[in-house]
């Protein structure tokens, strides 16, 4: 077990009160004992996801998956979870998000699975993703792929204008400056006032931790010095017009770039495949960079990325682990996901890089190694973030109040300040003690 796997997970299991609700409500569904075929149910929306299915159903006889594709997670994806779970009729596997887990968990909606995804597998994943899923010290899901931040740029129209591919967050200011002189519509990223997970991550990125549990108290922190920085530079570059702020995917979005008025994207690893998804009249023309950072060294936070849960009360929860573990940690279950020519995803299992890379035609980046920037960027994923049990009201909170600042309504801090007294009041009302 490497140091910083124990670091990280011991800030989070010696919370044991805190974190009661977070272990005491999971189920504890078993196979059924039976040499005969099990049918598994698969909720999820990932990219890629039909494919691997049919591949899975393809090469087994003793487990058959059905699966439902459902809107993403923040699209209702998750509502549609929940509202499965309290009815009774949840399926056995779904997808869920890092940033969601421990809400999810804190519900009592999944099982651990501790003794199916054993630490011996988990030696074999990213330690920042195998932290991410370990709460209270049991294991909720088996961890998919990491997404360390990825800075998506126009190389052709940078070597058009003579603009430097930015290194550190200062370089990246005069560079959305030198931009917007070369053409007065044009700017170098999107802030997406509907996702605070992306200024989560850049927050993360600078060393902060919004959530901390210390014996039987969770501490909420997003006043600290490194999200205040974040939100001072975000707001810095909105006042004076060099980014965008359209919500994150959508059409005004995507028309800019298709229309070269928006030449870079600040997103994550698996932003490769939506890109080339979206613009294949573009290929050739863009080209990924390791995001900005303070210092000018290596250092990431992770922006989404996604995990398999078995919910409270299925009964098949053997078949369930074994279907996870054979799309995450296989070579055929990442061949089958990223065959389908829109998923660039980047395992969390260290030893299948290499075969997401040879699967995953870099042609539209120029044949550039992106997967070998990624490898970089995940390690230097910060170790010392956590997410807490309210992600929901935290984040449903925060996305409102930055909708009324790209409007020019209040500044970001304001926004953040806002996701803070929501989420301390949420806490207070699950009877969780908190300072902050």
């Amino acid at each position: 077990m490497s140091p910083s796997w124990s670091r990280t997970s011991r800030v989070i299991a010696c919370a044991a009160t805190a974190l009661a609700v977070l272990t005491a409500c999971g189920g504890s569904g078993d196979d059924t004992a039976s040499n005969e075929p099990v049918t598994i149910t698969f909720w999820g929306w990932a990219k890629g996801s039909k494919d691997v299915v049919d591949a899975f159903n393809a090469s087994h006889k003793n487990i058959q998956v059905d699966f439902e594709e459902i809107p993403s997670g923040n699209a209702g994806g998750y509502a549609k979870i929940s509202n499965a779970v309290k009815a009774g009729n949840a399926p056995d596997l779904v997808s869920i998000e890092y940033p969601s887990l421990p809400e999810f968990v804190s519900s009592g909606a999944l099982q651990d699975i501790g003794d199916q995804f054993t630490d011996e597998d988990r030696k074999k994943l990213l330690p920042q993703a195998v932290d991410l899923t370990t709460l209270g010290g049991k294991t909720w899901a088996v961890p998919f792929d990491a997404a360390p931040q990825a800075f998506y740029y126009r190389k052709d129209l940078f070597t058009k204008h003579g603009i430097e591919v930015p290194t550190t967050w200062d370089a990246f200011k005069s560079a959305a400056e030198k931009v917007k002189k070369a053409d007065s519509k044009a700017r170098i990223a999107t802030f997406f006032p509907d996702d605070p997970t992306t200024f989560e991550a850049m927050a993360w990125q600078a060393g902060a931790q919004w959530f901390k549990a210390e014996n039987d108290t969770w501490k909420v922190n997003t006043t600290d010095p490194a999200t205040t920085k974040v939100a001072t530079y975000w707001q810095g570059l909105l006042d004076a017009d060099l980014v965008h702020k359209n919500a994150s995917f959508s059409p005004e979005w995507t028309g800019s770039l298709k229309n070269g008025t928006t030449v870079g994207y600040l997103g994550a690893s698996w932003g490769a495949g939506v890109l080339k998804g979206t613009l294949p009249e573009q290929s050739g023309k863009w080209a990924v960079a390791p995001v900005p950072t303070w210092d000018g060294k290596p250092a990431s936070g992770m922006l989404g990325g996604s995990t398999f849960a078995v919910t409270k009360d299925s009964k098949k929860k053997d078949a369930a682990v074994e279907f996870a573990e054979w799309m995450a940690t296989t070579e055929e279950g990442v061949k089958a996901r990223i065959a389908s020519g829109t998923s660039s995803a980047f395992p969390a299992a260290t030893a299948l890089r290499p075969v997401a890379k040879s699967v995953f035609d870099a042609g539209f980046y120029g044949g550039q190694d992106i997967y070998a920037l990624f490898e970089q960027s995940g390690t230097s994923i910060g170790q010392e973030w956590a997410w807490g049990p309210t992600t929901g009201t935290t984040n449903t909170t925060i996305k409102d109040a930055f909708g009324k600042v790209a409007k020019g309504g209040p500044t970001l801090a304001d926004g953040i300040k806002a996701g803070h007294d929501a989420t301390v009041a949420e806490l207070k009302k699950r009877g969780l003690k908190v300072e902050g």
